[in-house]
C-alpha cells in the first residue's frame, strides 16, 4: 500500500515474512540521462542504509534495514509505530514541547559529532513512538561530512521547518533544539554553527533582494 509519494522515492507499507515493513522504492527520473539516473538511484539506495547504520552507532534510533534490492532500487526496513513529530508538536503542553525539542537537538548533536549530516531535518522525518522513543527517518539526502557549512545547512533546514509548520512556537522550539545540540557538541561548536546559520539566512535574503531588483 502506497503511504507516501515523494520527489525522490515512494514509501509502501507491506507485509514481509510475517511482519509490517516499509519499502522505500526510488523511481526513475525521466528528466535525467538514463545512465546517470541509474547511478544516482543505486548510490542513494546503498548510501542511505550506511548513514542509518552509522547513526545507530552514534546513539540515534533509526529503522532497522532488512534488505537492499539494487535491481529495483528499493530498501526494506522496519516499520516504526508512532506519530511524526510534525503531527503532535503544536498540541503538546509548553514544557513537554521544550523537552522534546531539547532531545531532538541532542540527537542532531550526536549525528553531527559523528560526521553524519541528515540532509532533510524536518519534524516530518522524526517519529515519536508510544513509549517516547524518537526515531530519525529518511536519510536519502544525507551525507558524511564534518564541514561547518553542511552542519549549518542541516540545522537551518530544521529552523525553517519550525517557522513554516510550527510558527507559533518556532523560536522557543529551535532554541531548545540548540540547547540540546550544545550539550553534545559543546557551547563553542554550537555557537559556530549558529553563526553559520545566520550567514546562510543573510545569503538567502540577499538572493531574494537581487531577484526583486531584476
Amino acid at each position: 500500500m502506497l503511504i507516501k509519494k515523494g520527489a525522490e522515492a515512494n514509501l509502501y507499507l507491506e507485509e514481509w515474512h510475517g511482519r509490517k515493513v516499509i519499502i522505500k522504492r526510488r523511481n526513475p527520473k525521466k528528466y535525467r540521462v538514463q545512465l546517470l539516473d541509474e547511478q544516482i538511484r543505486t548510490y542513494r539506495t546503498v548510501h542511505e542504509p550506511q548513514l542509518m547504520h552509522e547513526a545507530k552507532k552514534a546513539g540515534v534510533s533509526t529503522p532497522t534495514i532488512f534488505m537492499i534490492n539494487l535491481v529495483d532500487k528499493s530498501i526494506i526496513m522496519e516499520y516504526i509505530k508512532g506519530k511524526q513529530v510534525k503531527q503532535i508538536l503544536n498540541q503538546l503542553p509548553n514544557e513537554e514541547r521544550i523537552k522534546l525539542c531539547r532531545r531532538i537537538g541532542h540527537f542532531i548533536g550526536c549525528l553531527h559529532k559523528n560526521g553524519i549530516i541528515h540532509g532533510d531535518l524536518t519534524t516530518s522525518n522524526m517519529i515519536l513512538t508510544p513509549n517516547g522513543k524518537i526515531f530519525f527517518v529518511d536519510f536519502g539526502l544525507g551525507e558524511f561530512s564534518r564541514e561547518l557549512e553542511a552542519r549549518g545547512v542541516d540545522l537551518h533546514l530544521m529552523k525553517r521547518a519550525f517557522q513554516s509548520t510550527h510558527y507559533m512556537h518556532a523560536e522557543e522550539s529551535f532554541n531548545a533544539v540548540l540547547d540540546g545540540y550544545a550539550e553534545v557538541v559543546g557551547r563553542d561548536e554550537a555557537e559556530k554553527v549558529l553563526e553559520k546559520i545566520r550567514e546562510i539566512e543573510l545569503r538567502g535574503r540577499y538572493v531574494a533582494e537581487r531577484r526583486r531588483e531584476h
